[in-house]
This record gives C-alpha cells, structure tokens and sequence, in this order.
C-alpha cells in the first residue's frame, strides 16, 4: 500500500519552525549583538515565550531567549541594518586610516560618514495620529528625565539640550491649550495627567535635586529609545502645532534662554500672522479692550437722534453725568463685543474633563519666592490661566515684581522663624504654600487658604488618580481626608437638590402639601403609640411580651426561649469585637453557606472561586492592617502632644 503523505522531518515544521533563537537571528542577519538590539527596539520586536521551549529549541533544553522567525525574516530587509553594514565599513576604514596617520583621507571619510533615518519607522509602527498620542506617555517621561541630566561621556551635551527643547514645547503647547487636568507629588516625581483631542497623556517629571547616576546602567540602551522618542515627538509636536494654526518649532531668544527665562524663551509664531506676544495683560490693558453695551447704545441714540432732539440727547448726558445705566435687556447683550451664545446640546456632548474649569486662576497673581521652584509651578498656574512672577534669582523674564499691588497669592516654602517680623507687601495678598495650588487644580475649586498658610501642618496630599468611590465600593482602605471630602461634596450635592426642588415649587403644590399635613396631624392623634418599642425607640422583643400576655401558650414559650438566646449570642459578639478591635487584623471566616455553596462546586469552579476569596480576603486584611496602623499613629500624635487631657 502506497504512502499518501510525506514524512516530517524533525526540526522543519511546528515549534521549531516558528520560533528561532537570539544567537541564530544574529547568524541570519550578520549583524553584532548591539545592532541586533538596536534594531529590535526601533521595530517594536521583544523576545516570545513558546508553549514547549524543547520542541522550539530542537530537542535542546539550553536556556534561550526566542524570536518570532517571521519577526527576524521582515529585518532582513529593514533599510537601517543596510546602513549599519555601511558603518561598519565606514569605521574600519577610519580606524585604518587614522592609524596610518593619512589625516586628509580620515577627513574626508569623516565628512561622508553613514547615517540613518527612522521616519519610515515611526510611520510604520504609528499608522493614525491617535496611535501615537497613545504612546507618548513614555517617550514624555523618557525625553523630561534626560533633560535633567548632567552631560557625561555616555550622554552628549547636544541630546540633553535637545530634549530640554521638547520637554519645553510640550510644556508650551499645554499652557496655550489648557489641557492640564491633574498634578500629584509623589516620591518619584511629579505625575502630569493631560487631555489632547481626547487622549489621555500621563508623564512623570523627577525633582530638581541632584543625584546619584548609578554606574552599571546600560545608556546604550536607553539612548536607542530616546532616539525612537525623540522621532515620534517631533511628527507629534508639528502636527499638534499646526492644528492650532502655530508654526513649528517655536523660536528660541537666545538671550532669554541664557539669562533662565525657561518657558519664557520659546517665542510662539502663528500662521501668516506673524509673532505672539505672550504677555500677562494688565487692567489697563482690559479696560481699553473692553467695549461697554452703553457706548454702543449711545452712538446709536446719537444716530437715530436728529438736530430737533436736543432734549433727548441732553436726558443720556445726564443719565451718563450721575452713572445711570439703563437696564441691559438680551438685545443690548448681544451688542456686546466677544460675547457668544453658547450651545447648550453642543457641550453636553464633550467628554467631562472638558467641560471642567480650566481657568481656575484666570484673575489671580502669584509670585513665587526664591526658594520655590519655578518651571513647575509656573507651568501648573499658567495651564489654568493665572499670572506668575517671580524672584531675580530664578530667571529672567518675570513680567511683574514683589511689591506689585496686584498680586494675590504669595507662594512661599521656608521655615517660620519664630519672632520675626511680618512681611510688609503693598495691597492685600495671602500666603500660602505650594501644595495649595496642586489641591485646588485637583479639587477643582479654590479651597481655603488658612490651611496652607506658611508654617502650618499641611493637609494630607490625596491622589487624584484615585477613585475613592470606587475603592470604597471594593472594600479598600480609604483615607480619612478622602472621607470628609466625600461627605462635603455629598452634602453640597444634596442642598443643591433640595435647593432646586424647592425653587421649582408652585404656590399650588404649596397649599396641598399644607393640606396634606393637617389631616396626617389629625390622623396622628387617633393612632395608638406602638407597643413593641423599648427605651429610645428600640425594639422591644416581640416574643417576650406575647409570652408574657399568655404564659400558657407553648410555642409563644418556646419563640420566647429562642429570642433570648439569640440576644445573648448578639451581645457575645459585640463584646468580643468591642475586645479585640484593637488587635491585630484577624483571618477572614467564612459563613457557613458559604462553605456548603464551595462544595457544591466544580474542580475548575473551585479554584476560580478560591482565587476571588483568596483575593478580597487579602484585601480586606490590608484594610485592616491600615485602619489599625492610622488609629496607632493617633494614639501617638494624641500622647506626644503637651496638655492633651485638658
């Protein structure tokens, strides 16, 4: 009998087949290790893990890390492994004729020396624009922490000033659009949390301090994925720049920049308009933009007014002499110059982050003490509209000094001296510290400044990424100050409702209600009080008193005997919780139905179910160890503190 099919070979199909080893894609693509990583990182191709490692090794049981073979196949022709071939070349070439000492021929290898573009790249791993706002969360975090490095021999001056120069366009198209929606200060860093045409943009910008460079980090990686970052956020920039009608890349004042203007010195250019000035604009520079309806409604009286009107035009002089305005009505509204109806249906359609104040310090000064530091507070106040100034010290640039009587808030981060005397400042301003300005943007409001004054205890600093509801729901640890802010808005959101209700009330409704109460009154009087009410309106046990109504009854004997056991049982419990509430958290039991509804179950159904009570009890234990370890913490601020008891 003939054979059908051919024989497999071993090796040549299945697993073996589809994964190929790092060391073979080396061999395949003839190229060093350090080019093979390089171009993993600019194509997105990462190691794979096969189902049977043995069978994708060929029978080998050899630690290897595995590739795609089709992954390895596209590589082949990738346009940058030709260039790194010619650079290969190209340094050989170099090094042969710098060792004969042929200068003229180095010079000129020099001066023709290979290089590579990724455009093509980003393009291939970015087709729409949403897919690389999507991914700019990392080349963000990657691009701000190389801006704050020092120059090294592994990092060239020229990569820190570029990436400097981007973290600051960012940074200036946020403030131009208002797109901040949250700030957090954490240990790591600052999080920004960012809305651009409906993405979400969260990075992580480290403090400014110095530190420590740990010496065995691989730069040669990290710079492979800094020059894949710095790509992608150039295309990024310009489109986002040109949407907005501005020309990309904004221009640098080189003396501004030499001087610390920061932000400052990136000058915006719109689209055949020439410059923006980007400036704080004074009062006075509002009062004469602003055009007022009177003045409009004047020229037009004037108009419609001829020579034989002489007495009317006297009566608006008059009017005009003593400060009488007429009464404005929705014609005289709609007179008025920048003032456009807003679309109601329209906004109910944007997302809710859009619709959220962003110009929270649209009327307000700050100016910020020598000690503060500024890129980050002024780009945090300038996203939500306020005027910064700030200190000689930090820069060059500030459109207002100290002594100005305009400004509100002083922000201020040194230590009370006690006894010292009190600032003496011109106009009416508050002092405040800087987390005060993170906890208003993520309340969303402007909170009390007493709190927040210099040398004061401040309060616990929430995470706005956070959902307490959410975490409350699930059985989470949920701070105490996340809790009075839970009750507040609660509160504030039920005498809204209750506000609302009663404005929508007639004078009908009124009356009936008035009705309505009379007979419940008249009602109330003929009903009897309820016999199974104890002291301070408990329930008395309704057994007990039928027993004791008929004594010879016995199942009303019997209900009697259960109820009294059941108390006892009840009262056993709250003692022993009231016991053991400051102990340790306890492990989690299971009811009774619990553990017969578990045996009911399946092999498969069982471990799933295992696994969720595995986790909510670990939860809940991590609740407890929290709720034990505040109310210790309060125990110790509560006997350290002189005086307690009186």
């Amino acid at each position: 009998m003939a054979r059908t099919g051919a024989l497999k070979k071993k090796g040549e199909s299945g697993a073996a087949k589809n994964y190929i080893t790092r060391n073979q894609a080396i061999k395949k693509l003839q190229c060093t290790l350090g080019d093979f990583r390089r171009l993993c990182i600019l194509k997105g191709i990462y190691p794979r893990e096969p189902r049977n490692r043995k069978k994708a090794n060929k029978g080998s049981s050899a630690p290897a890390s595995f590739y795609y073979s089709k992954d390895i196949q596209y590589l082949l022709h990738e346009p940058v492994l030709g260039k790194l071939r010619e650079h290969k070349a190209f340094a050989k070439k170099l090094s042969k004729a710098i060792g004969r000492g042929e200068w003229g021929l180095a010079k000129n290898l020099e001066e023709t020396k290979p290089v590579y573009r990724i455009d093509h790249i980003i393009k291939e791993r970015y087709p729409t624009f949403t897919d690389s706002l999507r991914d700019l969360d990392d080349a963000l975090s990657l691009i701000v922490l190389f801006a704050s490095l020092p120059a090294t021999t592994s990092i060239p001056a020229s990569i820190i000033t570029n990436c400097a120069r981007l973290a600051a366009q960012w940074q200036l198209y946020v403030m131009r659009t208002k797109s901040l929606r949250k700030v957090f200060l954490s240990i790591k860093g600052i999080y920004f949390q960012a809305e651009v045409q409906g993405q979400t943009v969260t990075w992580l910008v480290p403090y400014m301090f110095t530190q420590n460079i740990p010496s065995d980090l691989d730069f040669r990686i990290m710079l492979t994925f800094l020059e894949l970052y710095q790509t992608l956020l150039g295309f990024v920039f310009f489109k986002l720049y040109t949407d907005i009608n501005l020309v990309y890349p904004p221009k640098l004042d080189d003396i501004l920049d030499e001087n610390g203007a920061g932000i400052g010195a990136l000058l915006l250019e719109e689209s055949g308009k020439g410059l923006v000035v980007v400036r704080d604009e004074t009062e006075e520079d509002k009062e004469k933009k602003r055009v007022y309806a009177k003045d409009v409604r004047k020229q037009i009286r004037e108009i419609g007014l001829g020579d034989n009107d002489a007495a009317e035009k006297a009566a608006v002089a008059e009017d005009e002499a003593m400060g009488v305005a007429p009464t404005a009505t929705a014609d005289d509204a709609a007179l008025e110059l920048d003032v456009f109806p807003v679309d109601t249906e329209a906004g109910a359609l944007q997302p809710e982050s859009v619709l959220s104040s962003t110009s929270l310090f649209s009327s307000y000064f700050f100016y910020l003490s020598r000690e503060v530091t500024r890129p980050t507070l002024e780009f945090v106040i300038r996203s939500f509209g306020g005027q910064v100034g700030w200190d000689a010290v930090l820069g060059a640039g500030s459109p207002f000094d100290e002594n100005d009587a305009r400004i509100t808030h002083h922000i201020v981060d040194r230590p009370v001296v006690p006894g010292a005397a009190p600032r003496q400042h011109p106009g009416k301003r508050a002092y405040v510290q800087p987390q005060w300005v993170v906890d208003c943007i993520n309340r969303k409001t402007l909170l009390p400044t007493d709190d927040y004054a210099p040398g004061r205890t401040l309060p616990p600093h929430l995470s706005p990424f956070v959902d307490e509801d959410e975490v409350r729901e699930r059985g989470g640890y949920v701070p105490l100050e996340a809790k009075r802010i839970m009750d507040v808005d609660m509160a504030e959101q039920e005498d809204d409702e209750d506000s609302d209700e009663d404005d929508d009330e007639d004078e009908e409704e009124d009356d009936e209600e008035e009705e309505e109460v009379d007979e419940d009154k008249k009602m109330a009087k003929n009903v009897r009080p309820t016999v199974g009410l104890g002291k301070k309106g408990k329930k008395a046990a309704p057994a007990l008193l039928a027993a004791a109504k008929d004594p010879k009854n016995e199942s009303l004997l019997h209900a009697a005997e259960l109820e009294a056991e059941a108390r006892d049982e009840t009262k056993k419990a709250k003692k022993a919780a009231a016991e053991g509430k400051d102990k340790g958290p306890k492990k989690i039991s299971r009811s009774q139905e619990e553990q017969l509804a578990s045996i009911m179950l399946t092999g498969k159904q069982k471990k799933l179910y295992n696994k969720m009570t595995y986790s909510s009890d670990r939860k809940k234990e991590e609740t407890a160890k929290l709720e034990k370890r505040r109310k210790d913490i309060a125990k110790q601020k509560a006997k350290s503190l002189p005086n307690a008891g009186l």
